[in-house]
């Protein structure tokens, strides 16, 4: 793909989270998600193969049905209301269509089927994309509509997406599928939040963008598609692989690395508001997640692959890939925990 063309295509799917961020009115927040949609199909589908083909219409049909919901739950409730403010969602029944169709956006479990498939239909940078900036647009809607939106059916799909997250992420050797349900596992640990402590949701999507494309940004430096490949990285970077192993403790929730601040702080909230069952089913499900985690660690860093060299490192080519996304995002999304209070 040329240059122009991706550079059209990117600016174009920022537009459309900067429209859907900004808007009001329920129509130009549906016009921003549509704009969002289509111009993530050609970076899905650009590799002209058949798994990336399938990826691209996967994709497609779940978030065309998702949009088409939202303007039939905007278009309820301004039948009832007589407003098309994004604001005085006040219809329950439109809300509910609305919840559903964020989570379908987001792949909120039961509605997360076609991220995982999707994620192992892209390349590397087109699925850090999905599972970072595409999760904004959804995520300021839910933030616009909290006070209206159903906390019951929230914290059901919370919990179902937390424990499904880590269920199904046990079973996968593929790095961008393990990826998507450790997605899916912290958009469920969002949900959670959401509708009781807004700010807490809003602290947590940000250290999971940052923690997400950090170690996505490694993957794509250690060409490293599945755990086989994590474990001969070492001789790629000794200090990435290290690295890694710290993003990978991060993403898990481990104290004192950055991680640990989001379920923390929303384990506690859940068990001040009452709640005391749920927290103990997503601190059980953390359990889940952390499993495979330290599982891709241990391979990546702890053990040594069987070598039939005696070379130290693996021929390669000089580095081209820019590293300066991942030198931001990393101490970030490591060493972040003692500024806690700061951010509350």
């Amino acid at each position: 793909m040329s240059p122009t063309t991706t550079t059209i295509l990117l600016s174009s799917l920022a537009t459309g989270t900067i429209i859907t961020a900004s808007s009001y009115h329920w129509l130009m927040a549906w016009i921003g998600l549509e704009m969002n949609t289509l111009a993530i199909l050609p970076l899905v589908s650009k590799q002209h193969h058949p798994r990336a083909t399938e990826a691209a219409t996967k994709y497609f049909m779940t978030q065309a049905a998702a949009s088409a919901t939202i303007l039939f739950a905007s278009t309820m409730n301004a039948w009832q209301t007589g407003t098309w403010d994004i604001i005085n969602s006040t219809d329950t029944t439109a809300n509910t269509l609305l919840t559903m169709a964020l989570a379908m956006k987001l792949g909120l479990a039961p509605m997360h089927f076609w991220l995982p498939e999707v994620l192992q239909g892209s390349n590397m940078k087109t699925a850090m994309i999905i599972t970072t900036w595409q999760k904004l647009a959804p995520m300021a809607l839910i933030i616009q509509t909290h006070n209206n939106l159903s906390t019951t059916i929230l914290l059901t799909m919370g919990l179902v997406s937390s424990m499904t997250g880590g269920w199904a992420g046990l079973n996968q050797t593929q790095t961008r599928k393990i990826m998507a349900y450790s997605s899916i596992a912290h958009l469920g640990w969002m949900a959670t939040i959401v509708t009781i402590m807004p700010n807490i949701m809003l602290l947590n999507l940000v250290l999971y963008l940052l923690m997400t494309t950090s170690m996505f940004y490694t993957l794509v430096l250690l060409n490293s598609k599945n755990i086989k490949d994590m474990a001969t990285s070492w001789t790629t970077s000794p200090t990435t692989t290290s690295m890694t192993m710290l993003i990978l403790l991060s993403l898990g929730g481990l104290p004192p690395l950055t991680g640990f601040m989001p379920k923390w702080l929303i384990l506690e909230e859940l068990t001040t508001q009452n709640l005391t069952t749920a927290a103990t089913i997503m601190a059980m499900s953390a359990l889940l997640s952390l499993f495979f985690y330290l599982r891709l660690s241990y391979t990546s860093t702890i053990t040594l692959s069987p070598n039939t060299t005696t070379t130290k490192h693996k021929w390669r080519f000089k580095q081209t890939t820019n590293t300066l996304l991942l030198t931001t995002t990393l101490p970030m999304s490591i060493l972040m925990l003692p500024l806690t209070p700061m951010l509350l």
